[in-house]
């Protein structure tokens, strides 16, 4: 069921898609409250940049706060009457998992259970929700699809985002809340993270520094640019979900519920090698990679592959910039930046 909304509460506002996401949902007429709690995972420095786009708009809010703390994100709910929640404020990262497992419970899981709540308390229509493609773990029939069974992550920031779909689900089952979660495959483009193997490969080509490249150059990663993330979130979040009719406990389909509850994946549908990406990025700078190559990284999987069927079928987008034209914005952004 599609549907009008004009007051959108964006977690993780001043992150990577929350920042994106706002300036379109601006652009787009509507009132942004943003929610970021500014912290030094990585340079705080960009975060506050992507924040100046933001502030000129009369439109827009924000608020310090962390997800995990309860009575002031109850707060910013009873000030105001969101038509949609979109949740993309987590603890990012596989291999920072494998470092600091607890930023993911606090972040993704005590968070997360927190807007569920005030969702629930405040008459929110649609909660939107990150999750991610890691949640394949294990998986290796190809391309990933919504409908298969997603129950052997292989890090602890994948089993966070499991977990997330599933309470979700639990809040549509017995509280009628519609929930929708979106499965995103590994987003690029400017104003990127620095974490992020775009902006790694590029700053140390640029540096004249060697760039690690796991797997042997063999893995293969469904890249997708933001502007085509924003593009199917935006078109998501006024759709509502509806119970799917045919859904059977017998056979239980993970994509859909009986209840007001669905999964997407928003992907490129193009699965591309790491080496191929990396020859992209140097044909952008003008400049060769000096290598280092490396084992597959504890937690990572070798490939990802978005079916994006659904996404298609109910919202009529299929995510379409190619590889070459992403890296070349990126590189733009990324030269204006740092003022190369």
């Amino acid at each position: 069921m599609n549907f009008k909304f004009n007051t959108v509460l964006v977690t993780g506002a001043a992150g990577f898609i929350g920042f994106h996401l706002s300036k379109r949902l601006l652009e787009n007429g509507c009132r942004v409250t943003g929610i970021d709690n500014m912290n030094d995972y990585y340079d705080v420095r960009l975060k506050e940049a992507r924040l100046e786009h933001l502030k000129p708009h009369s439109d827009f809010s924000l608020f310090k706060t962390d997800l995990a703390d309860r009575e002031g994100l109850e707060k910013i709910f009873k000030e105001t009457q969101f038509d949609v929640v979109v949740n993309l404020a987590a603890q990012a990262g596989v291999r920072y998992s494998l470092k600091n497992p607890h930023a993911y419970v606090d972040s993704n899981l005590v968070g997360f259970v927190n807007i569920l709540e005030c969702c629930r308390h405040n008459d929110v229509k649609h909660l939107v929700f990150a999750s991610s493609s890691s949640v394949y773990g294990a998986n290796t029939k190809m391309p990933f699809s919504v409908h298969d069974n997603v129950d052997h992550p292989v890090s602890l920031y994948a089993a966070s985002k499991k977990a997330n779909e599933l309470m979700a689900h639990t809040y549509s089952h017995l509280y009628g809340l519609s929930c929708t979660g979106l499965r995103f495959f590994t987003v690029y483009g400017p104003w990127g993270r620095p974490d992020m193997a775009l902006f790694l490969f590029t700053k140390a080509i640029l540096e004249g520094n060697p760039i690690k490249v796991f797997n042997h150059g063999k893995m293969q990663r469904d890249f997708t640019y933001v502007d085509d993330i924003v593009e199917g979130v935006v078109r998501v979040m006024g759709r509502l979900p509806e119970p799917n009719p045919d859904w059977s406990g017998d056979s239980p389909d993970p994509g859909t519920s009986y209840v007001p509850y669905k999964i997407y994946n928003i992907g490129n549908n193009n699965p591309v090698e790491l080496t191929a990406f990396i020859a992209a990025i140097e044909k952008a700078l003008g400049k060769e990679a000096e290598k280092e190559f490396l084992d597959l990284q504890p937690g990572d999987v070798p490939a990802t592959y978005a079916n994006i069927d659904d996404l298609i079928r109910d919202v009529g987008f299929k995510p379409s910039t190619p590889i070459e034209t992403g890296i070349e914005r990126f590189i733009a952004w990324y030269r204006e930046y740092h003022n190369l």
